[in-house]
């Protein structure tokens, strides 16, 4: 909307007040010019304001809206995300994390893959799932693996743990 088009409603809303003052006859005719002229000056003032503000074509954000700007959300890890990565770097730092957590895990997404990808099942057919896997990736994902001696040992090597995950996913 042009500047010319948003000063007619504060000229005639101004205009009618000093009218009904007139008429009223309720204040002398020059307090009613007063406010006549001090309505009109605000009307216009206020029509100049929201003008500059639009100069270039796009409305201005008010405070509220630069508010909810100024704080990106950072990007949330899903809680199951989360979980893994710790369950991955508990396995790795103790022997006993490692055989009760980490492993029962990694079995459990291989016997997926396998099932879903070449239906076998790992408990079932060992040898189909020991040839699928390599005998690297069995020896450390084998059911019958035995508990470690030391419980408080370090776990699988990060490398190992890494290996054994990018054969699971090539499956």
């Amino acid at each position: 909307m042009s500047l010319s088009r948003r000063l007619v409603l504060p000229t005639l809303g101004s205009t009618a007040v000093l009218v009904l003052l007139l008429a009223l006859r309720t204040l002398p005719a020059a307090r009613s010019f007063a406010i006549w002229f001090l309505l009109l000056a605000a009307g216009v003032l206020l029509a100049l304001v929201r003008d500059v503000g639009h100069r270039d074509g796009t409305p201005r954000a008010g405070r509220f809206e630069a508010a909810l700007r100024r704080h990106p959300r950072r990007p949330v890890t899903p809680a199951e995300l989360v979980r893994m990565e710790r369950e991955l770097e508990l396995g790795i730092a103790s022997a006993d994390n490692a055989h009760r957590r980490l492993l029962p895990l990694l079995r459990a997404a291989a016997a997926a893959r396998l099932a879903s990808g070449h239906g076998i099942d790992f408990s079932r057919q060992p040898d189909a799932a020991r040839e699928l896997l390599g005998e690297e990736t069995w020896n450390v994902l084998r059911p019958d693996r035995p508990a470690p001696e030391d419980r408080h040992a370090p776990g699988l090597p990060r490398s190992v743990v890494v290996a054994t995950i990018e054969r699971i996913e090539a499956l």
